[in-house]
């Protein structure tokens, strides 16, 4: 009885060994075949990967040309600056500017004559503008500007050195993407010598 029990158990046996063998074999897939055929997070792109660009940076070079006019009193004066900008993208959100400038000016600060004369102040400045556009308009834009350096004084029997701080108010009109005409107004004052106002036109070149 336990002979006849033993040939019809081991049949059940063996044919129950060989169905689990066989379904282990197919569940257990190589973990690289599964990342084959799926992409991974890591190695995905996604839209806020390729949305992320680098912080735009631009460059002004500048000449521009105007006149002081000395407090008290209406008395013009030549003035000529030249100097270049850097826009730092990181910096747009600054309240107090996203663009670090150098610049020299040339005034006349002689008691006469508009284009020079003998006595010449001479400045160095670095500062720091803010750009913000203008609603309804991508052809008009707006900044303000302030500087502050070192001037000198020269004709004298000797160099006189000051400090000279500058704020700015002032448009530009694009007039293409290299191209701009720049329009401003500034509060300029130099230590031990009364205040004056600029009036200024430029060309400025940028990339």
């Amino acid at each position: 009885m336990f002979a006849r029990v033993e040939v019809s158990v081991l049949p059940l046996l063996a044919l129950a060994f060989l169905t689990l063998k066989a379904f282990n074999a197919n569940s257990q897939t190589p973990v690289h075949d599964q990342s084959a055929s799926v992409p991974s997070a890591a190695t995905t792109p996604t839209a806020t990967t390729d949305s992320e660009e680098a912080p735009s940076t631009s460059t002004d070079l500048w000449v521009m040309g105007g006149s002081d006019f000395v407090r008290p009193g209406l008395y013009p004066r030549a003035n000529y600056s030249i100097g270049i900008g850097h826009t730092l993208g990181f910096l747009k959100k600054n309240p107090i500017g996203d663009e670090l400038t150098f610049g020299y000016t040339y005034e006349n600060a002689g008691s006469h004559g508009f284009f020079h004369s003998e006595y010449g102040e001479h400045s160095e400045q670095i500062g720091v503008m803010k750009n913000f556009s203008i609603p309804k308009t991508k052809i008009l834009t707006g900044y303000t500007w302030i500087q502050s350096g070192l001037t000198s004084y020269t004709g004298y029997s000797h160099l006189l050195n000051r400090m000279d701080t500058g704020v700015s108010l002032g448009a530009i009109v694009h007039c293409s993407f290299h191209s701009s005409i720049w329009i401003q107004e500034s509060y300029n004052k130099v230590v031990t010598v009364p205040w004056y106002t600029t009036t200024s036109v430029g060309y400025t070149y940028s990339w």
